[in-house]
Formats: structure tokens, C-alpha cells, sequence
């Protein structure tokens, strides 16, 4: 009985640990991404999937778009609905700045006001969570 115990709390542990939290701006939790790319939202339940080649998934696993290498956010009909730079600038399909993903995890919009929190996340994950689908 203990042993069972230990695993399921090392397991426990571990998943926590390659868990990284979503905050809104007053970094009051929102959602979860797990290292591979599952999204829950505050209570856990799952509410998307963002798969290491770039397709975006809601929870049913139903492709609803697709991030590119080059930054390139697209919808499932792969039009392009917006764009992540390297330097963090979020554009939309205009190319009007939207927000920024900070190195630090800050999330801000076009205004420079934060508006979350997702430290540890790829910044591409996170423009994709507070930009473009709406977790």
C-alpha cells in the first residue's frame, strides 16, 4: 500500500512540475500547459491540445488551427490570422501589433498593460492561449 501511494504521489510531483500556470493580470490563476502542449483551464479539466508540430486542437481534438515555424498563426482553414515575432510582438492578420509576450513571461497588450502571466511557456503558446483561441 505504501508503494502505491509513493508512485501516485511522485507521480503527482512530477506532473506538477512540468506544469506551467497561466495568470490573468492579477495573477490569479486561469489555466495550466503541460510540457506536451495539453491545456487545461483553472480546475484542470482539459480544454485544448497544441501539438509539437504546431497544430492547435480544442478539447475534442478537432484541429482549430496551426502555428507555424516562421511565427504564422493560422485557423484551421489555414488562413493566416496572425503572426509572433521573434523579438515577442503579437500581430494580427494586418500586422497590427496586438500585444507582446515578454521573455519573462509577461503577457501585455497593445497598450503595454499586462495582461497575464505565462512564465516558461513558448511565446508562441502563449500568444496562441490570450490572442488568438480562447482556451
Amino acid at each position: 500500500m505504501k508503494k502505491i501511494l509513493f508512485t501516485g504521489l511522485i507521480f503527482l510531483v512530477t506532473n506538477a512540475l512540468f506544469c506551467q500556470t497561466i495568470e490573468n493580470g492579477s495573477h490569479s490563476t486561469t489555466g495550466y500547459i503541460k510540457s506536451d502542449g495539453t491545456i487545461e483551464n483553472s480546475s484542470h479539466s482539459t480544454s485544448g491540445y497544441i501539438k509539437y508540430d504546431g497544430t492547435i486542437e480544442n478539447s475534442s481534438h478537432s484541429t482549430i488551427g496551426y502555428i507555424r515555424s516562421d511565427g504564422t498563426i493560422e485557423n484551421s482553414s489555414h488562413s493566416t490570422v496572425g503572426y509572433v515575432r521573434n523579438d515577442g510582438t503579437v500581430e494580427n492578420s494586418s500586422h497590427s501589433t496586438m500585444g507582446y509576450v515578454k521573455s519573462d513571461g509577461t503577457v501585455e497588450n497593445s497598450s503595454h498593460s499586462t495582461i497575464g502571466h505565462a512564465n516558461g511557456v513558448k511565446k508562441e503558446w502563449s500568444a496562441v492561449c490570450f490572442f488568438f483561441f480562447r482556451f
